[in-house]
């Protein structure tokens, strides 16, 4: 799917290009400078997945940098996926830290728009948004492809990174969300990951849209998963956070299992849907988001018939 395979050295890409479902999760960065913080997720979960995104100011609340804690990983002998969103920095910023990634061999790297200020901590902080999320895609892969800068002037020792961003297929209008996806691809995205899936339905009509455009051909699409650990949470969830479809049934079977064990409900559901998104055509892989929750990670990837984890 890439015409520069030979030129990234990604772990991810090449379970990917095996044909192998990839696993990946993700580790926050701790609100304070304590790398051990991230080192302490990571152990948690290296056993059970491909590679560990690492979040950029998830929430535009301020932490750790992304590209600390993924250097953290590497010394770890992990292999991290670099988030980057393009609300905090101008081009020159976003140039200058795909090469300090690049200078600490991190091969794989998210382009995100990144959550609106105002629902963080800094809500008076200023948007930069110099370029966009597919701007950015287009950044990479010229940085590499070409070994070139946006200004023409040429890179020593180019990044070699396998690019990828974020889907959303149930924002509205849901219509537009295959062609919206078909941009990102245009730009240059070589692997996908979608946001956290509760209607499977709704999902699969996505990803049929997906399929007859041919697009699952041209990038590798992993479908994104977030165990519930309440029914509360499900409930704030289906009504408080922007993009979320979380079907009424979802809410109500953890309703009404007892709250003790709505926890352990919610990773059977995690679990069974990951077991269905498997017989999906076009599902190349998973990314399980268990915020906070790292140490869950290892019984679902286990119980869904995804580990152990390949060789390559």
């Amino acid at each position: 799917m890439s015409d520069n395979n030979l030129k990234t050295p990604s772990k991810l890409e090449k379970i990917l290009k095996a044909g192998h479902f990839a696993v990946t999760s993700e580790c926050g960065p701790p609100r304070g400078s304590d790398l051990e913080a991230v080192a302490k997720k990571a152990e948690l979960i290296k056993d059970h997945v491909d590679a560990i995104n690492i979040t950029d100011n998830q929430t535009s609340v301020c932490r750790m940098s992304s590209l600390a804690a993924c250097i953290r990983l590497k010394t770890m002998g992990l292999e991290p996926v670099l988030q980057m969103v393009t609300r905090d920095r101008n081009r020159i910023a976003l140039q200058s830290d795909i090469l300090g990634a690049a200078a600490w061999d991190i091969h794989n790297i998210l382009c995100l728009s990144g959550d609106h200020q105002s629902f963080g901590d800094s809500a008076a902080g200023q948007n930069v948004h110099d370029l966009d999320s597919m701007q950015l895609l287009q950044t990479v892969r010229r940085m590499r492809d070409e070994s070139k800068f946006l200004g023409g002037d040429e890179i020593k020792r180019p990044p070699r990174m396998f690019a990828g961003a974020a889907a959303n297929p149930f924002a509205d209008p849901f219509e537009i969300r295959v062609n919206r996806l078909a941009k990102k691809v245009a730009a240059g995205a070589e692997f996908i990951q979608t946001q956290c899936i509760y209607n499977l339905d709704k999902f699969e009509e996505w990803m049929k849209g997906v399929v007859d455009r041919g697009l699952h051909e041209k990038t590798y699409i992993m479908a994104g998963l977030t165990p519930m650990k309440s029914a509360g949470m499900a409930r704030y969830m289906k009504n408080r956070v922007p993009g979320m479809d979380v079907p009424d049934e979802v809410v109500k079977r953890l309703a009404d299992t007892p709250k003790d064990k709505q926890a352990e409900e919610g990773i059977k559901i995690c679990i069974e849907s990951i077991q269905r998104l498997k017989e999906v055509e076009g599902v190349r892989g998973f990314h399980v988001m268990a915020i906070e929750w790292e140490e869950m990670v290892p019984e679902i990837v286990e119980k869904s018939g995804l580990h152990p984890r390949p060789e390559v």
